[in-house]
């Protein structure tokens, strides 16, 4: 056993080591480390080091959102104001759902996924990660496994549930970026682009599981750390959403073999990107090995011939066995690991973040029969150890031991960490009309650049790629329409074929809010997501949220503010919508050193909203369905275009962003539900990016055509009407024949008869009855659509 003098270091020593070794331990942490093996009267191994600095590390058990954060912010009288935050992730986002306390809620916050009930036999398991580091390094591997890790945690989630749909979200540098303004070491956004949608789409497709939610953002402050955001949702019946691990079960490893590949993948995405990482801290995917366990995992589930499972991510053993022990304890031979090839290290063996593994526990009578079925499907499998009774994890190599740490000091020992966060309010006040610069009001310029804008244009290049049918439970498409090219706001699967329950998951994410201000940012995007679900039938009454943060550098004062505020944005927009989260990540420290210079992401928050559909016949979609029907809005509109398409074409970046009202966006949610149920709405599309003009326009692409009345909306300003992005509306189609019914159902929330579909393929806007201020052609602006991303 290599042993590891620390008990002498000084200060600076300490830091130093945890810098060489890539530990990612402050000086606090590492001091504990030293006072505890000082208590046992011994020095560390270079293994039992390795395992505190991943189980510890930022990415396993998130220090900054569970610490102690000295929170200042200024009031707008300029005063300053002081708290002492103990716990950001309990005080806001489990505070949240504690608060809501909902039946439906079967486990959140304790496994490797959260689960809400489907129906009376099913649970839904849901997770979204992210891979951010690895796919800036290496984009197509980065990628893959990131796909690949949130499907084996749906796999891990209780006894295990199946996978049935996949999500994907990425944040770029534009695409268009000229190669001069990209730095030595940095990838170019269209060669990461190309990269991570390759390595979603082969996993996915190769895994069958279809991949039908998602999206794409474009913005150069991506340039430097792209964001590469995957999730899954999988069904487990619910006498499997427990599990237990038992003393002197088997540690049983399944799937892929061991190697080089990953080793410290969790302390290397704690921490900002520099041009000397190691590109093996990337892990190698193979989806075929996933695949093949995959179908017999479940069957041994319904044998119950194992008690208890995980993953292998982050940490590799380290973090699965020791999580999975952490109140019995285990012992683990590590000669019994299959590996790669040979040389291994015994840390290297145990901290490897070698893909398609997951870890069992076994009782020792069902051994036998669950080999059995491993090697009738081609998977490998080996016991590596036992589970013990002595809380205690022992690791042995060669009949010599590796470790002996204290459960309770591995999960517990780690210092609170201590941070200090400032808010200083930012512009957030809108500016009027004269002051934008249009002065001529030219709406077929402005709403054709809306229309070319990267996050709005059609992602097809990339859906297309996807294979989204597979399974056979595809009900809502990510593009629908006769034409097959409108874009969906959330999508609807069937998971179990011969019943009509469905899932909807529906996203929100828009990080130029969070540049204005990250609180309305998060409210925004639980509004959003919550929008997109109903929007396509979903029940909203049932629903649930995951949190998905991605941050800079979380040691600036104002940056950490910024968590601090979209954290409890979300919790004041989960109460307003009666809406609990189950699950979430955060991925800090996402910057890029260049030079003497420390570039970060803008702060990034993606909200999925999953909810039970009960009627997969209900789905409204989002195209218009035939010409001489009603179009309505619903929802007022005000002047809120911070953050907007529309202000970041025309270079402004300031201005009011949306607010989520706590009066009435709860109400518009359960009537525009109740409207799709009643199948009064032939078609209902939510309005976010670009507003009402791009929302209308998404629609007509159904080769339907609309004529719209201003004049007949609550706001007086034709550009405030068209490109404000307020939140709670929905435009929606109705048949003539259901007008007055639709009307009176809908009668105690704002709406507006604003135009009807036409026979001709133009999209028509008038300011008033008789002024047509905008025309164009249908056929003319889906090609101006479709040009920005290309394959």
């Amino acid at each position: 056993m290599d042993k590891l003098k620390i008990s002498n270091l000084k200060d600076k020593e300490l830091l130093e080591l945890s810098s060489k070794m890539l530990l990612s331990l402050n000086l606090e942490e590492m001091k504990a480390i030293q006072k505890y093996f000082v208590t046992l009267k011994r020095e560390p191994s270079l293994t039992e080091l390795e395992i505190i600095a991943q189980v510890w590390s930022e990415h396993c058990i998130h220090k900054t959102m569970t610490g102690v954060i000295e929170f200042r912010w200024k009031t707008e009288d300029g005063k300053w104001n002081k708290e002492i935050i103990n716990n950001l992730l309990k005080e806001t986002i489990f505070r949240s759902t504690e608060e809501l306390d909902k039946n439906y809620c079967l486990s959140v916050f304790k496994d490797n996924a959260g689960i809400i009930e489907l129906n009376e036999e099913y649970g839904i398991a849901m997770k979204v990660e992210t891979h951010n580091h690895p796919s800036a390094i290496e984009p197509y591997g980065g990628a893959a496994t990131g796909i690949g890790g949130v499907i084996r945690d749906i796999l891990g989630c209780g006894q295990g549930a199946k996978p049935v749909l996949n999500i994907d979200v990425f944040c770029f540098g534009h695409l268009d970026t000229h190669g001069k303004d990209i730095p030595q070491g940095v990838l170019h956004p269209k060669r990461i682009f190309r990269g991570v949608v390759k390595g979603v789409r082969d996993y996915g497709n190769r895994m069958g599981i279809p991949t039908s939610s998602g999206a794409i953002v474009f913005d150069n402050d991506y340039i430097f750390n792209p964001l590469i955001y995957c999730g899954t949702i999988g069904v487990i019946p619910k006498k499997f959403i427990y599990k237990k691990v038992s003393p002197w079960d088997l540690i049983v490893v399944i799937g892929g073999r061991t190697g080089r590949d990953g080793i410290h993948g969790a302390t290397f995405s704690s921490t900002g990107l520099d041009k000397e990482v190691d590109a093996g801290c990337v892990q190698i995917g193979d989806p075929i090995t996933e695949k093949k366990f995959t179908d017999v995992l479940l069957k041994l589930r319904d044998l119950q011939l194992y008690s208890a499972i995980t993953d292998c991510g982050a940490g590799g053993f380290s973090s699965a066995i020791s999580e999975m022990g952490r109140d019995t304890g285990a012992e683990v031979f590590l000669d019994k690991a299959p590996l790669k090839y040979k040389g291994l290290k015994p840390w290297e063996i145990f901290l490897s973040e070698s893909q398609e593994r997951m870890v069992l526990s076994v009782p020792v009578k069902n051994m036998r029969k669950l080999k059995e079925m491993l090697e009738k499907e081609d998977v490998e499998s080996a016991v590596l150890g036992e589970f013990t009774d002595t809380k205690k994890l022992k690791i042995f190599y060669q009949d010599g031991k590796e470790a002996d740490l204290d459960m309770g000091f591995l999960h517990n020992g780690v210092p609170k960490i201590v941070r200090k966060a400032v808010r200083v309010r930012v512009g957030e006040w809108g500016m009027g009309n004269g002051e934008w610069g249009i002065k001529d009001k030219d709406l077929k310029v402005l709403i054709r650049k809306v229309m070319s804008h990267p996050n709005v244009a059609s992602k097809e290049a990339v859906i297309r790629q996807y294979d989204h049918e597979v399974q056979g439970g595809s009900v809502s498409k990510p593009l629908c329409g006769i034409t097959q090219d409108v874009p969906q706001d959330g999508c609807v699967t069937r998971p179990i074929l011969d019943s009509m329950s469905g899932i909807a998951v529906g996203l929100g994410i828009n990080p130029l809010y969070g540049k204005i201000d990250s609180y309305y940012m998060a409210m925004s995007n639980c509004g959003e997501a919550a929008r997109n679900v109903v929007a396509c039938g979903g029940e909203i009454n049932r629903a649930a949220f995951m949190d998905n943060f991605c941050w800079g550098d979380i040691t600036d004062e104002k940056i950490l503010g910024e968590l601090v505020m979209a954290s409890r944005g979300c919790y004041d927009a989960a109460k307003i919508l009666n809406i609990p989260f189950v699950s979430g990540k955060d991925s800090l420290n996402n910057c890029y050193y260049l030079k003497d210079k420390k570039v970060n992401i803008p702060g990034t928050l993606l909200i999925t909203c999953v909810a039970p559909h009960t009627d997969i016949e209900k789905v409204a979609g989002s195209d218009f369905k035939k010409p001489e029907n009603i179009i309505y809005l619903i929802g007022e509109t005000y002047d809120e275009t911070g953050g907007s398409i529309l202000r970041e074409v025309l270079g402004i970046k300031n201005g009011v962003v949306p607010r989520l009202r706590k009066d009435i966006s709860l109400k518009i949610l359960i009537k525009v539900q109740g409207a799709i149920k009643k199948r009064f709405m032939k078609s209902c599309h939510d309005l976010s990016d670009g507003g009402l003009s791009s929302g209308l326009i998404e629609m007509c692409f159904s080769g339907v055509g609309a004529e719209l009345d201003l004049s007949k909306m609550n706001n007086s300003d034709i550009i405030v009407k068209l490109f404000s992005e307020s939140n709670s509306r929905f435009l929606v189609e109705v048949d003539n024949k259901d007008e007055k019914s639709f009307e009176e159902f809908m009668q105690d929330i704002p709406f507006y008869r604003i135009g009807h579909t036409l026979k001709e393929k133009v999209v028509r806007i008038k300011e008033s009855k008789d002024t047509v201020v905008y025309e164009d052609s249908i056929q003319n602006i889906k090609s101006l659509w479709k040009s920005p991303i290309k394959w």
